[in-house]
C-alpha cells in the first residue's frame, strides 16, 4: 500500500487540521491510488482564516513599506522557482498533469511573483486639476482588505500567483481556497510563505468543499473582493454571495476557444500549434483550442497531418520523461467527454481518431478529433476540459468570424494567416479577451488575461491587476489662508 499524507491548512502562521477533524481523500489520476488526506474546513475555520488576515491588516504587514513588501515577493517567487521540482512531483501527484509541465511551470510562474514584487513600489495617485481655486486635490491608493481567492484544481500554482501577486503588491493580505480535487500542491506551496518573510496571517489557505467553506468565505463581511477562477456554475453562486458583502468580484471562468487556419497559413505552424492548443495539459486548459476551423482549401491535409500526430501521442505515467500525454484529473470529466463524444456521433459527428478511454490503470482517454457537420451540435459549445477537438470547415473569413463568435464563451482564440491586415480585422472582431495570431497559449506577466461573456469578467497579470486591488481615495487640501465663508451670514 503506498503511504499516505496527511495534509493541514496555513492559517495565521499555523498549520492546523479542520476543526471538527474532518477530511476527505486526494486519489493519484495516474493510478486510482489514494495517497494524500485533506482537511475539509468548516465555516468555524473560515471565520479565523478571515479573522487572521483582518488583523494582519494592521500588524506588521501593513507596517511594511511598498519596497518591503515587494523584497518579500521577490524572495518568494525565488523559493518557488527553488522547489519547482519538488512542486511540480506534487502537482503531477494530485492532478495527473505532466512533470514536464508542472515543473517547467512552477519555475515560469517565479516570473509573475517577481513582476508584482517590482510593481509594489509603482502604486501611485495623481494630483488633479481642480476647477475650485486655493484648492490642492490628489489621489491615493490603499489596499481593499481581506482577498478571497478561489483556484480550481489545474494551474493553480499560476493562478494563485496572478492573485497572491496582486493583492500583497497591493498591501492586501488574502486567503486563497484550494479546489477539493487536488489541494495539495498550493499546501505544499504555503510552506514557503514564512521562508519569504511574508508575516503571520498575510496569505492563509485553507481547503474544503463549496458548502460551508466556499460559501462561509465568499459571503464573509470581512471580504473586500472575491478573485475567483473556475466554472459558471459555482461562479453564479459567488455573484449572490457576494451580495452578503458587496465585495468586488472578478472571474475567469473558461472558454471553447477557437482556432481559425486560413488558406495561406504556414501549415507546419498551424498544426503543430493546434495540436499544442488541445492536446497539451490533456486539454485540461481554460484556453484550449478545441473548436478548429480550417478553410477549405487546406482542410484534407490539415486533418490528415493531425491525426498522424494524435495517433501516436505516447499516452502514460505524467511522472515519466517519454510521456506525452497524462491522465484526466476526475472521474467525473473522464465520464463527461465519454457522454459528449458519444452524442457528438448521435447527432452526425465522425471520430477521425480516438474517442475511447484507454483500457489502463487510471483516467486517461485517447486523443480525440471530431468532424463535426453542423454548429448546433452540443460538442461546439461545451466545454470538455479534455483532450477532445471539434472541427468545422469554412470558406470566407465572414463566415468564420460568425462561427467563432457563435459561442457563450469568450477567453480566448487563435488565428493563423500571413495576411496581417486579416488577421488584425480577425482579431478586432472575435469576441474573445485575449487572440493569438500565428501562436497559441503563449503568456507573460506583462500580458493582461482575461474574458468576456460567460468567460468572465475582471482582468489578471499586467500592471493594471495590481491597480484593480486597490481603491482610490480622493484628498481635498485648501490651500487658501482665508477663513470659509459663513453660508448662512447675510449679504
Amino acid at each position: 500500500m503506498p503511504s499516505i499524507e496527511h495534509y493541514s491548512m496555513l492559517i495565521d502562521g499555523n498549520w492546523v487540521k479542520a476543526s471538527d477533524g474532518a477530511s476527505f481523500e486526494s486519489f493519484d489520476p495516474a493510478t486510482g491510488d489514494n495517497w494524500a488526506t485533506i482537511p475539509a474546513a468548516t465555516e468555524q475555520d473560515v471565520n479565523a482564516a478571515v479573522a487572521a488576515a483582518n488583523k494582519a491588516l494592521s500588524g506588521p504587514w501593513g507596517e511594511m513599506t511598498p519596497t518591503q513588501r515587494g523584497k518579500c515577493l521577490r524572495k518568494l517567487g525565488d523559493l518557488l522557482a527553488e522547489h519547482s521540482e519538488h512542486l511540480g512531483q506534487v502537482e503531477t501527484k494530485d492532478t495527473g498533469k505532466m512533470f514536464k509541465e508542472t515543473a517547467w511551470q512552477a519555475t515560469y510562474i517565479a516570473e509573475y511573483l517577481h513582476f508584482f514584487a517590482g510593481a509594489a513600489d509603482k502604486i501611485h495617485g495623481d494630483t488633479l486639476p481642480i476647477d475650485k481655486p486655493d484648492m490642492f486635490v490628489f489621489t491615493d491608493r490603499e489596499p481593499l482588505g481581506v482577498i478571497a481567492a478561489v483556484v480550481p484544481w489545474n494551474s493553480q500554482l499560476f493562478l494563485s500567483a496572478t492573485k497572491i501577486g496582486p493583492a500583497l503588491a497591493a498591501g492586501n493580505t488574502i486567503i486563497l481556497k484550494a479546489s477539493e480535487h487536488a489541494s495539495a500542491p498550493l499546501l505544499e506551496f504555503g510552506k514557503l510563505i514564512e521562508q519569504a518573510g511574508i508575516p503571520d496571517g498575510v496569505v492563509n489557505i485553507i481547503t474544503g468543499f463549496a458548502e460551508p467553506c466556499g460559501r462561509a468565505l465568499t459571503s464573509h463581511p470581512d471580504i473586500a473582493r472575491v478573485a475567483f477562477t473556475g466554472g459558471p456554475q459555482s461562479a453564479r453562486h459567488i455573484v449572490r454571495n457576494s451580495a452578503e458583502n458587496f465585495a468586488q468580484v472578478s472571474l475567469e471562468l473558461g472558454g471553447k476557444s477557437p482556432f481559425i487556419v486560413f488558406d495561406d497559413a504556414n501549415l507546419d505552424s498551424a498544426v503543430n500549434g493546434s495540436v499544442a492548443g488541445i492536446f497539451a495539459a490533456t486539454g485540461q486548459s481554460c484556453v484550449a483550442g478545441s473548436r478548429l476551423y480550417l478553410h477549405n482549401a487546406i482542410a484534407d491535409e490539415f486533418l490528415e497531418r493531425m491525426v498522424a500526430i494524435a495517433k501516436n501521442i505516447n499516452i502514460g505515467d505524467p511522472q515519466a520523461d517519454e510521456t506525452e500525454m497524462g491522465p484526466l484529473c476526475t472521474e467525473g470529466q473522464l465520464a463527461h467527454i465519454e457522454a459528449q463524444v458519444a452524442l457528438a456521433e448521435q447527432e452526425g459527428g465522425k471520430i477521425l481518431c480516438g474517442g475511447k478511454r484507454v483500457e489502463t490503470k487510471g483516467l486517461y482517454f485517447q486523443p480525440t478529433i471530431v468532424d463535426c457537420p453542423s454548429q448546433s451540435m452540443s460538442l461546439i459549445d461545451t466545454e470538455l476540459f479534455g483532450p477532445v477537438l471539434a472541427v468545422q470547415r469554412f470558406e470566407s473569413e465572414e463566415e468564420v468570424i460568425a462561427l467563432a463568435n457563435d459561442t457563450v464563451h469568450g477567453l480566448a482564440a487563435g488565428i493563423f494567416t500571413r495576411d496581417s491586415a486579416r488577421s488584425l480585422r480577425m482579431a478586432k472582431q472575435i469576441r474573445a479577451g485575449i487572440v493569438w495570431v500565428n501562436t497559441y497559449r503563449v503568456i507573460s506577466p506583462i500580458a493582461e488575461f482575461g474574458g468576456m461573456k460567460n468567460s468572465g469578467y475582471g482582468r489578471e497579470a499586467g500592471m493594471q491587476a495590481v491597480y484593480d486591488y486597490t481603491r482610490a481615495k480622493t484628498i481635498w487640501m485648501n490651500m487658501s489662508d482665508e477663513p470659509l465663508t459663513n453660508p448662512f451670514k447675510p449679504r
